[in-house]
């Protein structure tokens, strides 16, 4: 069993609903720009992010709402954040492990973790939400950002601090 992750800046403020992109890049670059503003990451996360998904893409199609779980390396966090972008209108990336595929992404986690450790921990606990539908419709769905965190939280049993 992998330590809990702890420490963990997560609030309301970093729940982006209705988000409008028209491609991947420009997805992680509104959700980058909102954790440099808040001051969980620090400048070079916003291209590195953009870089990676370039590079590795974090694509999955789950049953029911496709989600992306993008990520960097821990030299690019200042605290250890999640960040959901929920998107108004699915946008294709590509599908992890592949060469061309794509999925239209809904849902996508931004992960700022500075200690391994606490991102595979974090990566296993989100596998679990990804494997429940009705969990995924939810977060999809719910228009009330308190609602959402509550769940997250409960699903990724995850120590929170509140963005300043």
């Amino acid at each position: 069993m992998r330590k809990q992750v702890r420490d963990l800046y997560f609030d309301e403020s970093l729940i982006l609903k209705d988000l409008q992109a028209q491609s991947p890049d420009e997805v992680l670059e509104l959700m980058a720009a909102n954790l440099l503003a808040k001051g969980l990451v620090k400048e070079s996360f916003v291209t590195a992010v953009v870089d990676r998904e370039g590079k590795f893409a974090t694509g999955l199609p789950t049953h029911g709402v496709s989600v992306a779980i993008p990520h960097t390396d821990p030299e690019h966090v200042k605290h250890q954040t999640l960040s959901l972008g929920i998107l108004k209108e699915p946008v294709d990336f590509g599908i992890m492990g592949e060469a061309t595929a794509q999925t239209p992404v809904k849902l996508v986690f931004m992960l700022a973790m500075a200690e391994q450790d606490s991102q595979l921990s974090l990566l296993q606990k989100l596998m679990g939400i990804f494997q429940n539908p009705e969990i995924l419709w939810s977060l999809a769905e719910s228009e009330d950002r308190s609602h959402i965190k509550r769940i997250l939280v409960d699903q990724l049993a995850v120590i929170v601090k509140e963005v300043n």
